[in-house]
């Protein structure tokens, strides 16, 4: 209660924007005590403002951070598709490109089709792999501080909640 009285002047401002969908997609490696099952989130904003979000506990347990960031990828990109296709079915707006941001470069490497995998991969599930052969998302790199998804994972403080909040055009919130 004392976070919705917090937040009831929060809300999103809705803006022109150039067709990009954009996501950022986090995890948190094993932060349940009592289960070790990581935490997946992940946000979309057609330009800025958020349009899908999503957090959840991870169905398994990761082995790796980079297993538990790969596993979040891979729903986002799950989002990223279903959302594309929406807008595009209902001519609301063409979406001319869809990225997906991540701050761990180990998952990033893991996307590249033909991506080379260690022994310390070999285990992740084959479920998740699909995010090599599909080519309507692409991912980048976005540095830790900057990734507007981690807030979904984890508790930050005031000063990083402000300023993710900030970048998705959440008014009120700053």
């Amino acid at each position: 209660m004392k976070y919705i009285q917090g937040t009831k002047s929060y809300a999103l401002v809705f803006s022109p924007n150039d067709g990009q969908l954009i996501g950022h997609a986090d995890a948190d490696w094993g932060n349940d005590p009592t289960d070790r099952r990581s935490t997946t989130g992940y946000i979309f904003t057609f330009g800025r403002t958020p349009v899908s979000w999503k957090t959840r506990k991870q169905p398994t347990v990761a082995l790796s951070s980079c297993e538990a960031e790969y596993m979040a990828l891979a729903e986002a990109t799950k989002e990223a598709i279903y959302l594309r296709n929406l807008a595009n079915s209902m001519n609301l707006i063409q979406v001319a490109e869809t990225t997906v941001f991540c701050d761990n470069q180990g998952t990033l490497a893991l996307t590249r089709n033909g991506g080379r995998q260690h022994s310390r991969t070999k285990h992740i599930d084959v479920r998740y792999h699909f995010i090599r052969e599909q080519s309507e998302v692409t991912f980048q790199h976005v540095p830790t501080c900057d990734n507007v998804a981690d807030f979904l994972t984890k508790s930050l403080g005031t000063l990083q909640h402000r300023h993710l909040l900030s970048q998705l055009q959440i008014e009120g919130a700053c």
